[in-house]
């Protein structure tokens, strides 16, 4: 049943979409229009295999058109969404922007309208709180986390309330920095630099220690184990293969969602008179963490699931230790 202390408020997370996105920069959608089409003319003439005057008198460029499509039919489930929570209780609508500016601990449910990171994100500040993932556009959207419809939401959330439902628990994993701040992960964590240089650190883990330079640590949850993390293997066994030495098929990094462990793994570490190569790749499980101790001067990031925009600052001096979080992510999945 609904916790006697939440008031059976409900939020829907939104986001914007790629139409929305480039309106910021364009302002309206006939001069998108123009700057696709002269991009694509300005092309054309320098291979000259196009016709650059049928180009500029297209009534739309066909990118805009998808774009359009694709705004239309997610604001017409959000729409949808609202009329199906017409329920008598306060509903909430949320860009992803503003999530961290919402006080979830007096709600009684998430609706996140989709894609899969939106979940994703919305997980590391909802705290306990039930979220129910709506696939707007199954034609674009595989929807891993996205398991309902539109139509299903009065039905699930009214489900939610009563008390009456089944969740899928998500183990998170959490960076504390020295200075207090920190952070959550749903798929992942990267530790290391902003750009493409060298990360240097001093890394901690297994009651061992060892100064690298790599092109930065991933630590990976269940949930992102067949994610970016994932990619190190298949690196891993393309050069395997090359070297006629076998990874085999059977080999894998995948664990279940709700898999009390962590995966981590130093990408490209460099061994040089001051670095070393030793600590690649292990796992963190139970209250294990591990400690990685900043020696860049400049451009050193902590972020999660890919979201490079809200970052931690990772400079020398600064220390971090990961494990996993206390809290879980909670999926309606019945």
């Amino acid at each position: 049943m609904l916790n006697k202390n939440r008031l059976p408020r409900i939020v829907v997370v939104t986001r914007k979409t790629r139409m929305e996105n480039l309106r910021q920069r364009w302002a309206t959608r006939g001069q998108m229009n123009f700057m696709f089409r002269q991009n694509k003319a300005h092309v054309a003439m320098k291979r000259r295999d196009m016709d650059v005057d049928a180009i500029m008198a297209e009534p739309e460029d066909d990118l805009i058109s998808e774009f359009t499509e694709e705004f239309d039919t997610y604001h017409d489930a959000v729409k949808d969404i609202q009329s199906e929570l017409d329920l008598g209780y306060p509903v909430q609508v949320i860009d992803r922007e503003y999530l961290a500016t919402v006080g979830f601990d007096m709600c009684a449910v998430v609706v996140v309208v989709g894609q899969d990171g939106l979940v994703a994100n919305t997980a590391k500040y909802v705290g306990d709180v039930p979220i129910i993932g709506v696939n707007p556009d199954p034609d674009r959207i595989d929807g891993v986390l996205l398991p309902w419809r539109p139509a299903d939401v009065r039905q699930v959330v009214q489900r939610v309330i009563r008390g009456n439902y089944q969740v899928r628990e998500v183990t998170l994993a959490e960076v504390q920095m020295h200075d207090e701040q920190r952070l959550l992960a749903f798929n992942d964590f990267y530790i290391g630099s902003r750009t493409h240089v060298s990360a240097r650190y001093e890394l901690t883990v297994g009651g061992r220690s060892e100064e690298q330079s790599s092109s930065g640590i991933l630590v990976s949850t269940g949930a992102g184990s067949t994610g970016w993390i994932s990619s190190v293997l298949n690196m891993t066994r393309g050069v395997c293969q090359y070297l006629n030495t076998n990874v085999g098929p059977e080999k894998s990094l995948q664990m279940d969602w709700d898999a009390h462990r962590l995966l981590w793994v130093v990408r490209e570490p460099f061994r040089s008179q001051t670095t070393g190569i030793e600590l690649v790749c292990g796992e963190l499980s139970g209250v294990e963490e591990m400690m990685i101790e900043s020696q860049m001067d400049s451009g050193g990031v902590i972020f999660s699931d890919g979201i490079e925009a809200d970052y931690l600052d990772f400079n020398g001096g600064a220390i971090a230790r990961i494990g996993i979080a206390d809290q879980r992510a909670r999926l309606v999945v019945g």
